[in-house]
């Protein structure tokens, strides 16, 4: 329970990979916010983190929105006074290769990936510097470093979420504020789960461990980065892929 007493927001948190970090933050001992744009799907969340005997909120938030993300924190700090931990996990595809690629597709997951990264990222500092404590973990992609063919939109939105990770991480390093970022490779989740047998096999054949990631897998990386075992540890990219990139 090394996060006893802490307070996190994590975004996205309703399913896949944010339902598994929310949940597994609280099982550490932290009180989580689940933000998410489906209350409905997110109270589901909130239900499993109350039964480990932690606080929760369900508050729904557009990240692409600034008035949205800024309600979001003044609601977190008035219920709970302070913020400790944010994990910056929402985010969406709209994949297309690039001369078929919509504007408007274009513009929507810039929109939610990275300023909705900036959006929650600028909204918890102020409390976070003031206090001289935080953490905020990214949630990038390992198509932002490697690219993916038909994802330009998503992989140019990832690989901007990791280098505004590194500037954050700099800016604030002497307010005891660290910012690092989580690269998830190929992950078991609904999206991946829609594959077919012939792509998923073609996959694994690239991943020397053989297999795809489980949100658990995402979700550990986040917890030993959000504790106190990682103090020293800022601006970096933690690669969570089976060995499919060794950047």
């Amino acid at each position: 329970m090394s996060l006893n007493g802490k307070i996190a927001i994590v975004t996205g948190a309703a399913q896949g990979i944010g339902r598994t970090i929310a949940e597994a933050l609280a099982q550490d001992g932290a009180d989580v916010a689940v933000a998410d744009m489906d209350p409905g799907r997110a109270q589901e969340t909130v239900e499993t983190i109350k039964k480990l005997g932690r606080r929760a909120l369900n508050i729904k938030v557009n990240v692409a929105d600034w008035n949205d993300v800024k309600a979001m924190a003044d609601h977190v700090l008035k219920e709970w006074g302070k913020i400790d931990i944010l994990v910056n996990n929402a985010g969406i595809t709209r994949d297309g290769l690039l001369v078929r690629m919509k504007e408007e597709d274009w513009n929507l997951v810039l929109q939610v990936n990275l300023n909705g990264t900036f959006h929650c990222t600028k909204a918890v500092m102020q409390p976070m510097t003031k206090q001289r404590y935080g953490r905020i973990v990214n949630i990038a992609s390992i198509v932002g470093v490697m690219g993916n063919a038909g994802q330009a939109n998503y992989a140019a939105s990832k690989a901007a979420v990791i280098g505004f990770t590194k500037t954050v991480a700099r800016e604030y390093a002497s307010r005891s504020v660290t910012v690092n970022a989580v690269a998830p490779g190929f992950i078991d989740t609904p999206m991946t789960q829609g594959l077919s047998a012939d792509v998923k096999d073609l996959l694994q054949k690239q991943i020397p461990l053989g297999r795809l990631g489980q949100p658990s897998d995402v979700a550990a990386a986040v917890r030993f980065l959000v504790s106190d075992d990682a103090g020293y540890i800022t601006g970096q990219v933690i690669h969570v892929n089976g060995g499919m990139l060794m950047a």
